[in-house]
Parts: C-alpha cells; structure tokens; sequence
C-alpha cells in the first residue's frame, strides 16, 4: 500500500515515508521542458533527487556514465549536481536550494561540505548536431566556447602564461580549429584546477548526442570523424588529469563503448538500466508520484492511469514511471496521452518497423499483445554499424532508448543471456502501433488507401479487399520477400493494424477445434472520432490465409487455383469453429475472410453470418 500522507517540513519540503516533494513557493508549476535546476529549484515543484549528489560522492568512482532514455532526468540531475558542487563563478551563494533536501539532511549533514566547494565543468552536448561533420564541430566548437565563456575569469589572473592566454582566446574567438578543440576539455581542467587549487568535477551532459547523429546523417554520415573527436576530447582528461580531477559524471542514450571511445579508460563505471546502483535516482517511483499528485491535489484518482500508461520500466531493482510523462500527465488535469514520444522522436523504432524483415515483424507483433514477451540477449556496449549484421543490436538499443524493458536485470555484464524483453507500458505501445500504421500505410499507398481497406474488410466489400490487397501485392510486397505462409501473415496482420472501432489483431490463438490466422475483435466506444465513415455494424472479424506456389500452371488456372483455396480457407474457419460461441460484448455478427496469395496474385472470399 502507497502511503500519499504529506508532511510538511517547513521551507516549502513536503515528505511522506519514502518521497519527497520540494516547492518553495507553493504554487504548484510544473518544471515542464526546463532541465535547469537553478532554475527549477526556487520556483517550480519538483521531486527531490539530490541523494544522487550522496551516492556519487559515496560510490567513489572517477567516471561514472549514466545511460538511461531521454527524458528520464538525466539533464536535471546534471544541472543539480553543478549547483550543488560548483563554486559559482558569479559569486552565487547556492546553499538554500537544497536545505531541507534529503542530501541536504542526509548522514546529519555530512554531505553540506561539499557544496560549493569545487570548480566545476559542464557541458550538454544535446545539441551538437548537423548534417555534416562540419556543421557539428562547429555546434561542438560553440559548445566549448560557451563554457569557456562562463569561466572567462581565468583571462583575469595576471600569473596566467601567455600561451595559456592565447589559447583562452582563441577558443572564446569561436573560430579555433580541430586540434585546439580537441585538447579543451583537458585544457580547461588544467586551468581551473591552477587558478583554484582544487580539484576540479566534470559533467558532460547526453555525450552520445554526436555520434548518434553522425550515424543517422544522409550520404552515409561521418560516423567516423564524430567518434574520434570524441574519443581524443575525452580521453586525457578522464585518464590522465590526475590529481587535477575529482571525478566526472557523463550522460547518454547508448553506452557506446565498444567504439573505443572509452577502450583506453580502465577508470570508467558505466551505469545502466541493468544497474542496481543509483536504480532510484532516474525516473519516478511509485511513491513519489503518489506523493505529487497528492501535492497537487488529484490524490489517488489517476492513479490507475498513471500506472498503466506511464509505469513499466525496471531500472535494476526498482520500478519506475517515466517522468516527463507523468509531469504532463499532472499538468493535463491527468489526462491520459502519448507525451514522451512526441517529444523525444521515435527513429529508432521508426527505422525498425520500416526495415524488418517477416521474422523481426512477428517478435514485435508478439510484443504487442497483452503480456507480450521476446527473448533475445542484450549487448549494452551497442556498435552502431552492428545495426545492419547483428539482429542483437536492435533489440539493445530499443532497450537503452527506452521502448523495451526487462526485469531479467541480473548480470548485466553478461551479453549472452536471453532475456525476457516487453514494452514497458500503454504510452510506448502506442508510439510502435502508429510507427506499424506508419508503415503499412507506406505500403498501400497513403493512409487513404489504408482506410479504404479497413472500411472494405469491415464491411465485407470484397471487390474492393482483392483490389486493394493486389495492389499492395504487386508494388510493394518484394519488401517482405512473400515465399511462405508466415510472411503473408506478416503483411496481412501489419494491414490490419489500426483499423477505427477494433482493437490490434490477434494472431494464432486457440479457438474452437484449432487456431486461427488472425482475428479482429470491436472495441468499446464511440466511433465519432474516427476520420473516416465507419460501417454502423462491427462484426466479429475472423481471417484465414493460405499462401500457393505457381507449379508453373496457367494465369488462368492459377486464379482458379487462387480461388479455390479462398473457399478453402472459409471453409476452414467453418470447420474448425474459429468463431463460434459467445460473441464479443461490442461485436454485430461475424465475418469471415478467406484469403489465399501466390505469385503477387491473391483472391478472397467472404461470408457474413448474423
């Protein structure tokens, strides 16, 4: 039982037994789309996760990379972690923004200490991108420049050596070259560590940004340049800084790693959703969105919602929400809706579904049924050009982007080991199901089209189902190299996906004296929505599908052959009581398709039972 009783704390600090809320102004705004915690802190509600700053400090590791999907904090807790460790060059006296946190409290307050007390580098790389090599190093260049820029000061100290000067001044100029670019990162360490005479952290906010985008980019990208900036930007600072360094944490998507990016660094712990260390500093627990909607006043009311639509994810032993989510969600009045996925992009999912192959297609299919479950082993140290060689590396990166998760998280080391895989929750569900009716709608040649089909196979229109489906047979179907049954099944069941009025089709399950090919179930409510003029009547709709090779016969004996095995397939569903007994709740009738395909060529059968 989640307890949702807050306690007030005084100084805008609400607890309940394992949450704690922070609003020091009492007015209940959402940080929604801000990712500066200075920021954040004094004037917005938030969800207190300054005990990461005691568990960095604690775990006593040099360079810890957290990989986790966007959106789940990591830019939030970056900019925490700088407010809280940075001597501010500005003179800022940062310290009540975390009293009565719990880092703030935490171990009697043997974590204050370190507030304030280091020179501090920090940098996101989110927005390092272009189309070009060229145009991302010169995002990378302004990047550096800025930082630079909030540590201009360092122009100010007269003992500064006038090559150092010269430096500084080039990287402020914003037009130096690659060479003086790649040693910044370790120059500017240097620097401070000189000037302050004290160690100094780093913080590197969404590092892999770079390297995703060169893989991505047209013309066959520049992966290449990309992650050997990024290699020598890094290496000697997080290897070979010394003393001068006193620790680094960095941020990204993919743990890329087995790009040598990090093969010279035996300091490094990388951080993942398989982790059980820090499982509790990404994302929402249970209790702490119950305490936040309690705070905002919705109680236990969206409860349920929230759970199954923003819910799912097991970050090592710890179940989590996604947080954007559940923050628009709140600020929705706790509507339900597909928040993360608008904003984070879906390429990856979306390159999937539009590349996969029949195989591939049946292991999402099957995730996308109630409870649906893969094995397949996860390799975290994901290699971008293994995309198109190793069937693997989907499956990782679909995990490390956030769009599957697993509670089989023990030994994450271990790359080997089959792993139970599922989408994490209603909200991800559908972001796959509208990259499925992106694609299919591709295949049979605009959403219209598709429409167009749905509302024939609803209505048991079969000129227009035979029309349609050749069609699609003969401009698209080499995509799905159909040589045997379970391709066809493939085709058809994507066809069917997102047809207004029914729910996902079901696949091969048990029903009267054997199992069906595919069948279309009515869901509940009101078609009113929907952008097309939907049939008044929703039957039950039950496929069967054979699939013929062309033994050299005739065009003509072929389409009876086609025919033929249409009937064959009515039949079948007849024989075998596919739909027989008690009808669905929201289903009018049943209707029955036969479909046979062969050589490009398809012929369909109807029948229609009241």
């Amino acid at each position: 039982m989640v307890t949702t009783a807050l306690q007030s704390c005084g100084n805008g600090v609400w607890r309940t037994a394992k949450a704690c809320i922070v609003d020091r102004t009492g007015r209940k705004r959402l940080p929604i789309g801000q990712g500066d915690f200075a920021a954040v802190a004094p004037q917005s509600v938030y969800v207190d996760k300054t005990q990461l700053i005691a568990d960095v400090l604690d775990s006593g590791y040099t360079v810890t990379l957290f990989c986790r999907p966007r959106r789940f904090g990591k830019t939030l807790n970056m900019t925490m972690m700088r407010t809280f460790f940075e001597l501010p060059p500005d003179g800022r006296d940062n310290a009540p923004l975390f009293e009565g946190t719990d880092v703030w409290q935490a171990d009697n307050g043997h974590y204050r200490q370190y507030q304030g007390a280091y020179p501090v580098v920090s940098m996101s790389m989110l927005t390092a991108k272009g189309l070009t090599w060229s145009q991302t190093f010169g995002s990378l260049r302004n990047m550096i420049a800025d930082e630079y820029g909030r540590h201009r000061y360092l122009l100010d100290d007269a003992t500064l050596p006038d090559d150092d000067r010269a430096y500084v001044t080039r990287i402020l100029s914003r037009q130096a070259g690659e060479d003086d670019c790649r040693m910044s990162l370790t120059k500017l360490v240097a620097l401070l560590n000189r000037y302050h005479q004290r160690p100094v952290v780093v913080l590197l906010d969404e590092y892999d940004a770079p390297i995703m985008t060169a893989y991505s980019a047209p013309n066959g990208g520049y992966y290449d340049e990309a992650v050997a900036f990024v290699k020598a930007w890094l290496t000697g600072t997080l290897k070979d800084s010394g003393d001068m360094l006193a620790f680094a944490c960095l941020t990204g998507v993919q743990r890329i790693s087995k790009e040598s990016i990090f093969s010279d660094l035996n300091n490094l712990v990388v951080n993942t959703a398989m982790s059980t260390d820090f499982d509790e500093r990404y994302g929402f627990s249970e209790e702490e969105v119950a305490a936040l909607s309690n705070y905002l006043g919705y109680g236990v009311d969206g409860m349920d919602t929230a759970r199954q639509w923003y819910d799912g994810y097991r970050f090592g032993q710890q179940d989590v929400y996604n947080p954007w989510s559940v923050l628009n969600f709140l600020k929705q009045g706790c509507a339900a809706d597909v928040y993360w996925g608008n904003t984070s992009g879906n390429g990856v999912v979306g390159d999937l579904l539009h590349s996969a192959n029949a195989d591939t297609l049946r292991q999402i299919y099957t995730l996308m049924e109630p409870g649906g479950v893969i094995a397949a082993p996860l390799d975290l140290g994901v290699v971008f050009p293994d995309l198109g060689v190793k069937n693997v590396a989907i499956w990782s990166m679909l995990y490390l982007a956030g769009y599957l998760t697993t509670e089989d998280t023990a030994l994450p080391g271990r790359s080997d080991l089959p792993r139970r895989l599922r989408i994490p929750n209603l909200e991800i569900a559908q972001l796959y199901k509208a990259e499925i009716i992106n694609r299919f709608a591709d295949v049979s040649g605009g959403r219209d089209r598709l429409d167009g089909f749905h509302r024939a196979l609803c209505s048991g229109d079969e000129e227009t189902v035979r029309a349609e489906l050749s069609r699609v047979l003969r401009d698209s179907v080499s995509s799905f190299d159909l040589t045997s049954e379970n391709s066809l099944h493939m085709l058809i069941t994507g066809l069917c996906f997102g047809v207004p009025g029914y729910v996902d089709p079901k696949s091969n399950k048990e029903a009267g004296y054997g199992r069906y090919d595919l069948r279309l179930e009515p869901s509940g409510g009101d078609l009113a929505n929907f952008s097309f003029v939907a049939p008044a009547v929703r039957p039950l709709i039950t496929i069967e599908l054979k699939y013929l090779r062309n033994d050299d016969a005739s065009q003509e004996d072929f389409a009876r052959q086609l025919q033929a095995k249409a009937k064959d397939a009515l039949q079948q569903i007849d024989e075998h009581g596919y739909d027989e007994g008690d009808l669905p709740q929201q289903a009018q009738g049943r209707l029955r398709w036969g479909i046979a395909v062969g050589n490009r060529r398809c012929a369909v059968a109807c029948q229609r039972l009241e």
